[in-house]
């Protein structure tokens, strides 16, 4: 697959709209995720709502198109999402990258697919759920 198939003009399109998604003054919760494979990172906030649902979400992402479109789409519909509703699109990302059929149930995954071919961007593709699944787990603990 040529890197013109991996950088569509939809995919390069989301991933400045992390501009939309500042950090948050007083987040309930933090998260933050490192790629191994790649050195990408993320810092996440959150303001949780009523049964601990995403309310507001707040972002900083230093990674290539690929993974600051995965952030896009993350911030795009992460509002009103329970930390269970998160994990669970977080493991069934993570088969589906795995080469398991059937694309998770996030709305906009399909303008990073083309990437599920490049293992080397998988670590970047994870890292808003990953720090999502990292800041709520507090949430579960201290609950």
């Amino acid at each position: 697959m040529s890197t013109q198939a991996l950088y569509t003009p939809a995919m390069l399109a989301a991933a400045v709209e992390l501009a939309d998604y500042p950090r948050l003054k007083e987040p309930t919760v933090q998260g933050s995720a490192r790629s191994i494979s790649c050195g990408s990172s993320l810092e996440l906030d959150f303001t949780l709502g009523g049964q601990e649902r995403v309310k507001q979400v707040g972002l900083t992402v230093r990674a290539c198109a690929v993974g600051q479109a995965a952030a896009a789409i993350f911030a795009r519909h992460v509002a009103g999402k329970s930390p269970a509703e998160i994990a669970s699109v977080h493991d069934d990302l993570l088969a589906w990258l795995d080469g398991a059929d059937g694309e998770p149930d996030w709305p906009d995954l399909e303008l990073i697919a083309p990437a599920r071919e490049y293992r080397g961007r998988h670590g970047a593709m994870m890292l808003p759920w990953r720090a999502a699944t990292a800041a709520l787990s507090s949430v579960a603990t201290s609950g």
